[in-house]
């Protein structure tokens, strides 16, 4: 069963899981479907920590995106954002910088309907339906180009995304991302890893996703350090994501181990 979405863009499946909807029901969101809730059950079986995680990616997000905006970055692109949550992007860019500019993107029909109610309240935010495949329709996007001035420094956000890129995408797509970026830009990305944990684990959930449009690939540390050639990292490098300057004003919850972090600088 699909069902069509008033923007005409295109139409909502709901016979398998999505990855936007997963997340949002790991977050303890309403915008999912039993599909998805089964989905995340049988993730849980192999990481029963995994909305722990969810909140301890959130975490994350919040504190690189004020670590970023603080270096002057006014300007903010959100790929993979998933639906709508308390803590966006937008809202912490912009308690630094009120001028910040934010374009979500996801490829999921869902997220552009429900982040209509963003485009009302501010002019600044906006959210378009792209592929992070495909570079191209994330930076050429019309309303990308509305917002964001490539000849300024911007922040890329890739938060629990780069490990649904496959090796063989890896170096084109973050190439292209690079590519474009002003010196001054950054890029911060999260990645679940296999470091220290149950082989058997891993493969259940990459079973678990393969059934959604979206499969996941777990790495260790060296692998994931890829995504960043070409950005020097920012101390304290590529860490376990609760070793990314902690912040006692807005801790996370207690570490998981799942996922690695960083934030990079293109010189």
């Amino acid at each position: 069963m699909e069902r069509q979405d008033d923007s005409g863009l295109s139409s909502i499946d709901m016979n398998r899981p999505s990855v936007a909807r997963m997340y949002d029901y790991y977050l303890g969101g309403k915008d999912n479907y039993q599909v998805d809730r089964d989905a995340v059950e049988r993730v849980a079986q192999a990481m029963p920590e995994i909305r722990q995680l969810a909140q301890e990616n959130r975490a994350f997000l919040r504190r690189a995106v004020r670590y970023m905006a603080r270096q002057g970055v006014k300007q903010f692109i959100d790929i993979g954002s998933g639906l709508p949550t308390v803590g966006n992007t937008h809202e912490i860019a912009q308690e630094i910088n009120p001028d910040a500019r934010v374009v979500y993107v996801d490829n999921d029909p869902i997220v552009l309907a429900h982040g209509r109610a963003l485009l009302a309240s501010d002019d600044n935010t906006t959210v378009v339906t792209a592929d992070m495949h495909r570079p191209a329709e994330v930076l050429e996007h019309p309303e990308t180009a509305r917002l964001i001035d490539f000849d300024e420094p911007v922040a890329v956000l890739m938060i629990a995304m780069v490990h649904f890129l496959t090796v063989e995408e890896r170096p084109a797509v973050m190439g292209q991302l690079r590519a474009v970026l002003a010196s001054g830009s950054h890029i911060a990305a999260t990645h679940v890893t296999t470091d220290d944990k149950s082989p058997d684990a891993v493969a259940q959930i990459e079973s678990v996703y393969a059934a959604t449009p979206t499969p996941i690939y777990f790495r260790d540390h060296t692998e994931i350090g890829r995504f960043f050639d070409g950005f020097d990292l920012v101390d304290p490098g590529l860490v376990t994501i609760d070793g990314w300057q902690p912040d006692p004003i807005d801790p996370g919850p207690e570490a998981t181990g799942w996922l690695y972090g960083a934030v990079g600088r293109k010189s």
